[in-house]
């Protein structure tokens, strides 16, 4: 019979320090709580990094900097307990769950407002897609997961393909500031009907909830007819899109695997993305799938 230990918890900065002094190969998880089976891949993949002896560390912080005025900040689910329950189940040593203090102690630095805090510039790329739609959005993002490195030190740090511009962005920043730090990427998680888990699914009600899934139904038809064009597999996954009158559509976009411009007709064997954003009555939804040319 497998015993469960449940991981120490750390609330401050001396705690976490404290917790992984002497520690050797460090895999870190960073989440925003709120944990649901796609972040059990997630921290599975995390522990077969850390091997027997290393340490999987999950991080569980609503960050405030990301969220823009009128987003869900105050509404974002919190679930500790089941949180800290689900990391047990998963092999997690140590999770840190700080304050908004902890992180930022002389206060957030909100987007227009003078600040001392020194901050992560993302770059271009954050000023696309997901940064054209949410303003400010990835340089929170960057600026926690800056944060959240210096304070863990890992050897590996494990994120879904979920958020991939994020993904992509953290990559970048991890490369061009020589962070020594092998970002891993894992496959998106998915409910039966093919809805890629979310800790934002659960605002969804049952009719939201079955035309939430015309998201990845329409990536789906997009890939089926890559081999055909951009052109081609734009159409197809708009079609998708526009029989469904639930799904309020934010963009779709078709993109190089480093979210770059793809030519309508790439050569063959070209792999590509395509991601798309939408609103399902309040609820906002991201999702992408690779193309193949």
């Amino acid at each position: 019979m497998t015993v469960l230990t449940t991981p120490a918890v750390a609330r401050s900065r001396a705690e976490l320090a404290g917790l992984l002094a002497g520690r050797g190969t460090v895999v870190l998880v960073p989440t925003m709580g709120a944990l649901h089976e796609g972040h059990a891949t997630l921290m599975r993949i995390a522990r077969e990094r850390a091997g027997a002896d290393g340490t999987v560390v999950v991080s569980v912080f609503v960050n405030p900097l990301q969220f823009g005025p009128g987003e869900d900040l105050d509404r974002y689910p919190r679930t500790f307990d089941a949180d800290l329950a689900l990391a047990a189940t998963e092999g997690v040593d140590v999770v840190f769950a700080p304050v908004v203090a902890e992180m930022y102690p002389d206060g957030v630095p909100h987007e227009g407002v003078p600040s001392e805090a020194v901050t992560v510039q993302p770059g271009p790329l954050a000023d696309v897609l997901e940064g054209a739609s949410r303003p400010g959005h990835f340089r929170g993002v960057l600026t926690v997961v800056a944060k959240l490195f210096g304070l863990v030190r890992p050897d590996v740090a494990v994120f879904g393909e979920k958020d991939y511009q994020q993904l992509a962005l953290i990559r970048r920043m991890a490369a061009d500031l020589c962070l020594g730090i092998d970002v891993v990427g894992a496959e998106t998680d998915r409910e039966p009907d093919g809805l890629a888990r979310s800790s934002r699914n659960r605002y969804l009600d049952a009719e939201q909830r079955q035309q939430a899934a015309t998201l990845s139904r329409a990536l789906r038809a997009a890939q089926e007819r890559a081999s055909y064009g951009v052109p081609a597999a734009r159409w197809a996954a708009m079609n998708v899109i526009k029989g469904e009158p639930g799904v309020e559509l934010d963009y779709l976009a078709l993109t190089t695997t480093g979210l770059g411009e793809l030519p309508d007709y790439p050569e063959t064997g070209t792999e590509g993305r395509i991601l798309v954003a939408a609103r399902v009555g309040t609820t906002r939804l991201i999702d992408n799938m690779p193309l193949q040319f």
